[in-house]
């Protein structure tokens, strides 16, 4: 069965566009086949870091989006990623309802896995009920808690959405924050997270042999996170 895999969350700044980085260098690493798909007109992080493997979609194009869907039929054993930026939302949805995206999934054999990025905020909470009010059952779900600003997800559980989404079938992946030096200095030099944790050339990506280490003890910690849910 093909898998496209939406990476989203909605809200700006939940660090998508990290999770779509790192599930792209887990796929390279486990040599899975993928193609990428970037949403971002402007900041788009795939076609940044990971240009050989993705390639830019409108969200407010329907011919554009059918383009995801096409490119699993056409190539069962290859993973999609989708980077949604935000606010794509409502014009996704649109485009799945309208064209009857999770039916044809059905017939045609494939699933749509939805990893909501998420904050230790409120809105990241409001957003993962709009979510789950829209589509229900009808997608796969991941809850990834991104700990960019903090570990307290005390809010999620407390609100009573946590246990609705794992009622659900969702599962649940946390990334540990990354030193923000190290994070700072792969960005700044448009280096894939390969890159970041092999290469000793220190003039060109900015990190030294404990920002490397850094860097390898942080994709390990989330290679085992997603190892537990599956791509």
């Amino acid at each position: 069965m093909a898998n496209i895999h939406l990476i989203g969350g909605e809200k700006g700044g939940v660090g998508k566009s990290l999770v779509a980085r790192i599930l792209a260098q887990y796929l390279i690493d486990k040599q899975q086949p993928f193609l990428g798909f970037d949403t971002d007109r402007s900041h788009g992080a795939l076609m940044r870091f990971y240009a050989g493997f993705a390639s830019p979609v409108l969200v407010d194009r329907y011919e554009a989006l059918d383009t995801i869907v096409e490119a699993a039929v056409a190539q069962p054993d290859r993973r999609i990623l989708v980077d949604l930026a935000a606010q794509t939302h409502e014009p996704l949805g649109k485009w799945m309802d309208e064209s009857g995206v999770l039916d044809l999934g059905d017939e045609a054999g494939f699933a749509i896995h939805y990893w909501h990025v998420m904050d230790t905020g409120k809105d990241s909470v409001d957003l993962l009920a709009k979510l789950l009010d829209r589509f229900g059952k009808r997608l796969h779900y991941v809850l990834v808690l991104n700990q960019l600003r903090g570990n307290d997800f005390s809010l999620l559980k407390e609100s009573g959405e946590e246990a609705r989404a794992l009622a659900l079938g969702a599962r649940i992946v946390s990334i540990k924050r990354l030193n923000e030096g190290a994070i700072q200095k792969i960005d700044a030099s448009s280096s894939s997270f390969w890159s970041a944790k092999n290469s000793a050339d220190k003039e060109s990506t900015g990190l030294g042999l404990m920002d490397r280490q850094r860097v390898k003890m942080w994709l390990r910690g989330a290679y085992q996170e997603i190892d537990a849910v599956g791509v």
